[in-house]
């Protein structure tokens, strides 16, 4: 018998991670299982046009990431066609974001393709297996989620009004937008995954949705072709590797940013906060966000040679010459473990969403070329490039064999959501249910220079530098989920309170 724990985004996603483990799946399956029915459930947030990564830990291997995050597009682009399907938007969240949407902010979405080598490499139960509760919410609807409520309340007019068949699926007959609760039904959607599920991944790089999705960029100014999709390649990397309070960390390396600035991060966080989070221990953690998150915006964001870059960033880190350098809900989140000793984290990421939905096929497109916090050269790639991404799912090894799978939605800030659950669990001894719920601090910059921003209970009121205070605990700070097994205790699984996220532990 294999037992499996899970944290997702949302109980619906939890619940579907469960029945694949008393299929008999591992996690691996269970997190791909509940990856599915978080884009399909939580509409807005993410969805199957997205791109993403899972680091996979198995008993007896070296750790990987197989990166399925999204490429620039433009291949074979018909002579005379011009990707003008660009809409400048500002919506109302986190305290503002400029952005692109439409078709040519739609980048060529790795997911799908991600996920099928996992399951063909790690799984074990059959691809089709992994969909069933991801069609039976798309087949018969499902509630809107609060965290897609909050999201679209902010979003709507700016990202998802002007198609007409995404105002159809998320709006009354009267033309307001649905409640929490409201039953969700997205036209097409459950044809498009029974056909993934039935064909594989494969059919939509190059079968008929791959046609749909194509027809529909060039007709509306986009740069995504038929030959962009075909050509995608998920890669498989060796994970950045770490040592941080007895525990071998592994996470996302280049070209994504995430993983070294997660393990930047940690490492000048050796140790602290040993006893919770005095005003000293936050002057420090706003140091350490000071000298890596600049590093990142300075040199990173704009990099042309990442891996170098990278390289830079954790050498300085592990010397803590970090100083030197100073002058940084889009997303889902999967963790889970099993009895066996097998660890998937996989964090999933549309952007803030293009409004895009290729008629025929209920799949909402991402827009990675247009979400200017991250990507601040928007189409300005060379074809075929994996854009810079903030996501770090990340695992964790001890010599005793426990396991830990973590990971956060949040967009610039997933990173130190992480860092924070971390540190609260493996330095301050924290349970992983307070580690997550423990009050955050994320340091931002804005026009007039840097500030903390920061949730109560932090103890910021010391802080020699402007900052914001948030009311509550608020998703503008992530949404971590973090599952660990250990030989002495077993499953020990949380979700952050931030994003009503779930948990669940099931057995074949």
């Amino acid at each position: 018998m294999t037992t499996v724990a899970i944290a997702s985004s949302t109980q619906l996603a939890a619940d579907g991670g469960a029945a694949l483990a008393r299929m008999g799946g591992n996690a691996v399956d269970c997190a791909i299982a509940a990856s599915l029915v978080s884009v399909v459930t939580e509409p807005g947030i993410c969805s199957l046009g997205s791109g993403g990564y899972l680091t996979i830990a198995a008993p007896g291997e070296d750790p990987v990431t197989i990166d399925g995050y999204v490429t620039m597009p433009g291949l074979d682009l018909p002579a005379g066609h011009t990707p003008d399907g660009a809409i400048s938007a500002h919506m109302d969240y986190g305290g503002g974001v400029d952005l692109v949407v439409g078709h040519a902010s739609v980048a060529t979405p790795g997911a799908l393709a991600a996920c099928g080598v996992s399951s063909r490499r790690y799984g074990q139960l059959p691809w089709a297996s992994l969909f069933e509760p991801a069609y039976g919410y798309a087949r018969d609807g499902f509630p809107l989620q609060n965290v897609s409520y909050n999201y679209l309340r902010c979003s709507q007019d700016a990202v998802f009004n002007w198609n007409e068949e995404g105002f159809a699926a998320l709006h009354d007959e009267q033309g307001n937008l649905l409640r929490p609760g409201d039953p969700v039904h997205i036209a097409h959607l459950a044809e498009s995954i029974e056909q993934i599920a039935q064909e594989g991944p494969e059919t939509f790089y190059s079968g008929s949705l791959a046609t749909l999705i194509e027809e529909d960029s060039l007709a509306n100014g986009g740069f995504l072709t038929r030959a962009d999709l075909e050509s995608f390649e998920p890669i498989v990397r060796d994970p950045i590797v770490f040592d941080g309070e007895n525990w071998s960390v592994y996470t996302n390396p280049a070209p994504a940013v995430g993983g070294a600035t997660l393990a930047a991060m940690l490492m000048l966080m050796r140790g602290r906060p040993a006893h919770g989070w005095t005003p000293e221990e936050l002057r420090h953690w706003v140091k350490v966000q000071r000298a890596v998150l600049g590093f990142r915006r300075d040199r990173l964001d704009s990099s042309t040679d990442i891996s170098r870059d990278v390289e830079d960033l954790l050498a300085a880190a592990r010397t803590g010459e970090l100083g030197d350098f100073q002058t940084s809900p889009s997303t889902v989140h999967t963790s889970a473990v099993d009895s066996t000793g097998l660890a998937c984290a996989v964090t999933l990421s549309a952007g803030y969403g293009s409004g895009v939905i290729p008629p025929g096929t209920g799949i909402w497109m991402n827009n990675c070329l247009g979400e200017l916090e991250l990507n601040q050269r928007g189409a300005d790639w060379p074809v075929g490039v994996r854009l810079p991404s903030n996501m770090a799912p990340t695992v964790a090894r001890r010599a005793d064999g426990a396991v830990l799978a973590i990971g956060s939605a949040g967009s610039s800030r997933i990173t130190t959501a992480i860092v924070q659950s971390l540190s609260n669990f493996m330095n301050a001894g924290m349970s992983l249910e307070d580690a997550l719920a423990h009050p955050r601090a994320h340091l931002e910059k804005v026009e007039s220079g840097w500030q903390v921003a920061y949730e109560p209970g932090m103890p910021a009121g010391d802080l020699d530098m402007p900052s914001r205070a948030f009311e509550d605990l608020n998703m503008f700070f992530g949404g971590a989920g973090v599952a660990l097994w250990t030989p002495d205790h077993g499953f020990s699984v949380a979700a952050d309170p931030r994003r009503g996220g779930g948990t669940a532990i099931a057995s074949t």
